[in-house]
């Protein structure tokens, strides 16, 4: 009897465990989504003092249609996207074609050369430098700019993603290419860019992320001139229109959350795929 008992004990322990990191995560996600969508749907007198207590009369869609009219979020929502969509394509094209040469040839100098390319995660950008050069450049206050900022603070991201993957698809692939009459750029194209997929998948998701709720550089580089959505909330929240208004800067939180969280509800299912297939291959 007492081998049973205490044979049983590891068992329930074991189950106990993930049981137990699920609650974990469950909290630590839910708590912060819970009090989001709580104090979006308060009145302003009931969100002075954010809590996690549910709101006496839900009115969550009037607040979202209380922002969406006054806080300028369409025209914020296209500049955002003017923004982000050549920036997240020039970074993922530069970053993975640099990759490719440098995963496949190897020498000192191209190992010094991928430690400075790589070296952009960990050296912080120097914000009083870019906003100079941009002037220098004529290229401050506009989108050219904010486009080019981003590419340079994220390249370095792409290629350290894409180097190490690089370097698991065999150089076979690209020989039989190659003797069939393929140039480089054609072996890139067919041969390199769809095996990169889940790994791009990857950059992508993270890449857009930081630059659709990136109000630091944006304020410094095109100020008020274009509109994005992290950049309009500060914006009318410091000017007074939110004063106070915690119902409004919430509901606005979820408004300028909703386009990525759908795009990755949809495309979850291809990027699961795709990183499956990379792996098998």
């Amino acid at each position: 009897m007492t081998t049973t008992a205490t044979g049983r004990a590891p068992r329930r322990r074991i189950r106990l465990q993930p049981i137990a990191a699920i609650l974990i995560a469950a909290l630590a996600l839910g708590v912060p989504f819970w009090l989001v969508i709580a104090t979006a749907s308060k009145t302003q007198a009931e969100a002075l003092a954010p809590n996690l207590a549910a709101p006496s009369e839900w009115r969550l869609l009037d607040n979202l249609a209380t922002v969406f009219a006054d806080g300028r979020m369409l025209s914020a929502f296209f500049g955002s996207m003017l923004v982000m969509v050549p920036a997240v394509v020039g970074v993922l094209v530069l970053g993975s074609m640099a990759a490719w040469i440098l995963g496949r040839r190897g020498g000192r100098l191209l190992a010094v050369v991928y430690a400075l390319a790589i070296s952009g995660i960990v050296l912080p950008p120097a914000v009083v430098t870019i906003v100079l050069l941009l002037r220098q450049l004529g290229l401050a206050g506009t989108a050219l700019g904010m486009i080019g900022v981003y590419m340079g603070m994220y390249l370095s991201t792409v290629i350290f993603f894409v180097t190490g993957f690089v370097r698991t698809i065999p150089s076979e692939l690209e020989e039989a290419a190659r003797v069939d009459g393929a140039g480089p750029a054609r072996v890139f194209a067919r041969i390199i860019l769809p095996l990169l997929r889940p790994v791009l998948a990857t950059a992508t998701i993270l890449i857009c992320l930081y630059i659709w709720n990136d109000v630091f550089y944006a304020l410094f580089v095109i100020g008020g001139r274009i509109d994005t959505l992290p950049l309009n909330l500060y914006q009318v929240a410091s000017a007074g229109l939110y004063l106070q208004n915690w119902h409004l800067i919430f509901a606005y939180i979820i408004l300028m959350s909703l386009p990525l969280l759908v795009t990755f509800i949809v495309a979850q299912r291809r990027i699961i795929s795709g990183i499956t297939s990379g792996a098998v291959k």
